[in-house]
């Protein structure tokens, strides 16, 4: 029977990168505009966001470009937080969680953290833990390439970066059983597995204490992708096709602990088309949903499509209809349309979205 319409409820996207000043206005709004409600926003601004008087400030403005949307903020992990910040923040509702970015991995990340030794932050974890909020792990150590490797931390590139991060995860989850953690964009089978074999004994989707957000892109992407087409090349890159089923697999399996998370990060169009130096990130958020719907579609999965973009992210990060902005549900039409070339706010920015030129099958609707 061919499916024409589904109703999505109310959509999240747990990873998503808006930047500030002029981009932020153009960009803002495309999180409604792609089928999305509840966004929860990264804090990798320059300088970061680690005050409460700036991720006030920064909530304030999205709100007003986007009055619909409900608006989760962060915290970026850094030497400037303490536990009394946290539980303050914590209190007022300001924060649901903290970003952790190991310095020099990807965009705006140089004021990140060692992720080789993160047990200068632990008095941060515990203060994270007893407020119920979430720490999301970009997963990856640092690329290290003139390193004799004898303590563990040579031959590090960004294929492996990812796989060589996994054991950091473990521990952070043994020394802290009952934080919140997400392992952000996963990229890889190793990753998949290690949050499957964390959670082999969870019966009560309430007891999920690590989970997994997949991206939009990494569903459709492989390595030759984004190798020669600096308009896919995203930190984690994307990998090999045996990884990308992983992935697909895992976002259509109906498990509570992988869910969506589009890491959309925009960029101007110059920056992706140096010939060195090329920015990092995939612009989806334009047509989050739809790119998801396309491949679970193509797996014969669209009855799982809800939990993956619904159900499950606003379970792990205890959202209630009553916290949100609008309780607008999203619904999913049988609808082609193709992906524009580039959007421009008309004073400067030209972006180029995923998958430009490319017909989709999928549209969203405001019910």
């Amino acid at each position: 029977m061919t499916i024409n319409e589904i109703d999505l409820g109310v959509t999240c996207d747990m990873h998503v990168h808006v930047r500030e000043g002029a981009m932020c206005e153009l960009v803002t709004p495309t999180i409604r505009e792609g089928g999305v409600s509840v966004s929860y926003i990264m804090p990798n601004l320059q300088p970061p966001v680690t005050t409460l008087d700036r991720v006030i400030k920064y909530k304030e403005t999205l709100q007003k470009l986007s009055p619909k949307t409900t608006f989760l903020m962060s915290f970026y992990l850094s030497k400037e937080l303490t536990p009394e910040l946290i539980n303050d923040a914590a209190k007022l509702g300001a924060i649901h969680g903290i970003k952790c970015y190991p310095a020099g991995v990807t965009t705006n990340s140089a004021a990140g953290v060692d992720p080789n030794d993160f047990t200068a932050f632990y008095p941060i974890f515990k203060a994270m833990e007893d407020n119920d909020l979430i720490l999301n792990l970009h997963g990856e150590k640092p690329s290290v390439s003139n390193d004799s490797g004898s303590d563990g931390r040579g031959d590090i590139h960004v294929l492996n970066a990812e796989s060589k991060f996994l054991p950091a995860l473990a521990k952070l989850h043994k020394d802290f059983p009952n934080l919140k953690i997400v392992l952000e964009h996963c990229t890889t089978a190793e990753a998949i597995q290690t949050i499957e074999n964390i959670n082999k004994d969870i019966k009560d989707p309430s007891e999920i204490r690590v989970a997994a957000t997949i991206t939009a892109h990494h569903l459709h992407l492989i390595i030759d992708d984004w190798a020669g087409n600096p308009i896919n090349f995203c930190k984690p890159v994307a990998k090999l096709p045996s990884d990308r089923r992983a992935l697909v697999n895992a976002a259509i399996s109906g498990k509570p602990y992988f869910f969506f998370g589009s890491d959309s990060a925009p960029h101007p169009l110059e920056n992706k088309s140096k010939h060195v130096n090329v920015s990092a990130g995939v612009f989806s958020q334009l047509f989050a949903i739809d790119y998801v719907a396309e491949v679970f579609d193509q797996q014969n999965s669209l009855d799982k499509l809800r939990d993956f973009v619904s159900t499950f992210g606003l379970q792990f990060y205890g959202i209630n209809e009553k916290a949100l902005i609008s309780n607008q549900k999203v619904k999913l039409i049988r609808k082609q349309h193709v992906v524009p070339q580039t959007i421009t706010d008309g004073k400067g920015i030209t972006m180029a979205p995923f998958m430009a030129g490319h017909t989709l099958n999928w549209s969203t609707e405001w019910n």
